[in-house]
């Protein structure tokens, strides 16, 4: 937000406290969180690589502000516009409803509310973002049209709305069941009682919810129910000038579990009590890093990051234990359960993130992914890939390692070797040791195929991350034709061209070739050739190899970072350019970290240091960022980077040094020991790597120093 807009916010905010009795606890971190960050479009070209189309949005941030708890099941936000990524677009000026679930993917949204008085015949309302604010736990809003100002906090399954009528007469409440960012099939709603009413919105899936408020409903008026076309309005029974509150308990079992829900976590307590235990669980999280130095605009990009890397995986499970499995059968377990991690995203630093702050819903995660696979008989993946190997391998070799790991192998084995399975194209892999894509006459951005290269290089990491937990388990078989398997990325590449490139089901190369053109399917998974050529992070030293030694490969990322990209290639999701290297989408973030192994670490720093100061936080109120957040695998990027640690091979139990933003930072341990990394000089070339007193071999320190505590010193020139 520019001063102005933080200024009139903040304003608002204090008004509010003065005139609801609201009291807040100490902010000491959660001040510096905006969650309007990833809210605003991404616009120009020279940052994007490309003028955007007219019509067009970029896929930047997709992130929401609103109220919700870490890894909760209810993210309780405004919606702008449905059907959009996160439903919250800053440059809308019109709010059609207060939803309940939330994760920045084109899903979810469920359960829209809106306060209503003197309707009309359509519903939503102009604000203005001078009457809007947000911190963690919380979110404040002025609806114009209906004269409400709106103020939301929220538990883990619940949230709690809290409507001041200028107009007390007529004071209505429209649940929009028919509305979600997915497709909705039916939904119902039902009064119970005098002042309670509960229902379900059905979608992909159902979710049940039950509310109550503090006034009695005059009467519930249901238009269409079930249909797209229908909604309901809750009409308030007039009852003096006091605010009107809606206590809503959400569940993915029953209406029951819904209601119980909201009597344990809710029950008779006030929104300001809610709302100071929702910023407080925030503090004691962000707390978990505390930095000194560094700018204020930096401090506010590091909280705020690190906020949005805890708001998915999502908690699926109800107080009493039952959660809707994979059969859809309700079942309950010993054990919280949560949606599988967007693991394409999220496996190259944020799972990592997770399990360093939060290891046991790590652990309650991997339990969750193992009732997947022993329903389905595969570990669930995400999108593309087989990365819930390299998360739970990751995982299990920092030490959580309280689950069924044998189980859990067995099925990671499966992922790894059945056809029609968890792998697509598993047969041709393993036969030939690469997928090979169709030979298609002009292929274009949009065409349908393998993704060969994608996959054969992102398989070849998967199998190298089973085989550690191969080699752990004492499955030596196993273990070596994982690795040989591992080694596999190098049947992508081409000596010829110096790329990883597309093969054809003979073995042949395809062609024509073009190394600078992006594909969503074809050959190269939403890539181009140079955005992949430099992922295998298991076997550096390898890669390295295939480009001719380490000059040779310094040169290629040289090129990497400087031939300017064609603004002629639109693809949404392939933006944000640094030369052709593309930091608006994951399949080459690990590549401003590869000069360390031409051991030019400084020229590495000097990317990445482009990227924390120029790509996040855009434009004129500084809340635009340069690509999908991806369920906070771009935020977890920007906290290990400014941290000065990076999880280059997130499978393996190291951590490569990088020079931080800040000239302290403090990790507290899960055993509640501290790791402090300290910047010795002013310049930002990494010269060494001192731990605990001792001169470092190498650029990777051991994660056992989160396991024990110690100190980092990282020396500059």
């Amino acid at each position: 937000m520019n001063n102005q807009i933080k200024s009139l916010s903040v304003l608002v905010l204090t008004l509010l406290t003065a005139v609801s009795g609201f009291s807040q606890s100490p902010a000491a971190y959660t001040r510096y969180v905006n969650t309007f960050i990833g809210t605003a479009p991404l616009t120009d070209p020279k940052i994007l690589g490309y003028e955007l189309p007219k019509g067009w949005r970029s896929w930047a941030g997709l992130t929401f502000p609103g109220s919700s708890l870490p890894n909760a099941m209810v993210q309780l936000s405004p919606i702008t516009e449905y059907g959009s990524g996160a439903g919250y677009e800053y440059e809308d000026s019109v709010i059609y409803g207060f939803t309940h679930t939330n994760k920045g993917h084109w899903n979810l949204c469920n359960i829209p509310l809106l306060p209503l008085s003197n309707p009309g015949e359509h519903f939503g309302s102009r604000f203005s973002h001078k009457n809007e604010s947000s911190s963690p736990g919380f979110y404040q809003v002025y609806l114009n049209d209906y004269q409400v100002n709106v103020s939301l906090t929220s538990t883990l399954r619940c949230g709690y709305h809290r409507y001041e009528y200028k107009n007390n007469n007529d004071r209505q409440i429209l649940f929009d069941l028919a509305k979600a960012n997915n497709h909705v099939s039916n939904w119902h709603i039902e009064q119970v009682g005098n002042d309670a009413l509960q229902g379900y919105q059905q979608t992909g899936e159902r979710i049940y919810f039950y509310a109550k408020l503090n006034t009695p409903v005059e009467k519930l008026a249901i238009t269409a129910e079930g249909q797209p076309s229908g909604f309901a309005i809750v009409h308030i029974a007039n009852s003096g000038n006091i605010p009107v509150e809606v206590k809503i308990g959400l569940s993915f079992v029953s209406t029951a579990n819904a209601q119980q829900n909201l009597e344990q976590e809710i029950g008779d307590q006030s929104f300001a009590h809610i709302r100071n235990e929702a910023n407080n669980k925030w503090e004691t999280l962000l707390s978990s890093i505390q930095v000194k130095g560094g700018t204020e605009k930096q401090k506010q990009m590091f909280y705020s990051c690190l906020y949005r890397s805890f708001l998915w995986p999502a908690l699926r499970s109800d107080v009493n234990g039952a959660f809707t499995d994979a059969k859809k059968q309700a079942v309950k377990a010993d054990f919280n359960y949560y949606t599988e991690p967007s693991l394409w995203d999220t496996y190259r630093n944020k799972d990592v993130l997770l399990g360093l702050i939060s290891p046991q819903i790590t652990l309650d995660v991997i339990k969750s992914m193992k009732d997947v696979g022993d329903k389905t008989g595969f570990i669930p993946t995400f999108f593309h890939g087989d990365h819930g190997a390299s998360s739970i391998a990751g995982a299990f070799l920092r030490g959580i390692d309280n689950f069924d790991i044998k189980g859990t192998y067995q099925l990671l084995l499966r992922n790894a070797n059945v056809e029609k399975g968890a792998r697509p194209y598993i047969k041709e892999y393993i036969e030939k040791g690469y997928i090979s894509d169709p030979d298609v006459p002009n292929p274009h951005v949009e065409t349908k195929a393998k993704a060969g290269v994608s996959k054969t290089l992102e398989y070849s990491y998967d199998d190298y991350s089973l085989a550690q937990i191969a080699k752990k388990l004492g499955d030596t078989t196993n273990y070596r034709i994982l690795m040989a398997r591992s080694k596999n990325y190098k049947n992508m590449f081409d000596p010829a061209t110096r790329f990883m490139r597309g093969r054809l089901e003979n073995g042949g190369w395809i062609t024509p070739f073009n190394p600078q053109y992006p594909y969503y399917e074809y050959m190269y998974r939403e890539a181009n050739a140079w955005q992949v050529s430099f992922f295998a992070p298991h076997d550096m030293k390898g890669l390295v190899a295939l480009y001719g030694g380490k000059k040779a490969f310094e040169s290629k990322l040289d090129s990497l970072f400087t031939l300017p990209w064609n603004p002629s290639y639109i693809a949404r999701n392939v933006e944000t350019m640094i030369g052709q290297y593309c930091h608006g989408n994951q399949p080459d973030h690990e590549a401003p970290f590869a000069y360390y192994f031409a051991d030019k670490p400084e020229k590495s720093q000097k990317i990445i240091d482009y990227i924390l100061n120029n790509l996040y936080g855009i434009g004129d109120n500084g809340i635009a960022l340069c690509g999908m957040d991806d369920a906070g695998e771009m935020s977890a990027w920007y906290v290990f980077s400014a941290a000065g640690l990076y999880t280059f091979s997130a499978t393996d139990p190291e951590y490569l040094v990088t020079v931080p933003l800040f000239d302290e930072v403090k990790w507290k341990t899960a055993n509640g020991k501290w790791l402090t990394i300290t910047k010795q000089g002013n310049s930002r070339s990494l010269t060494a790597i001192n731990v605990n007193g001792s001169k470092n071999q190498g650029y990777f320190v051991p994660h056992e120093l989160f396991k024990n505590g110690g100190n980092i010193e990282i020396v500059t020139k």
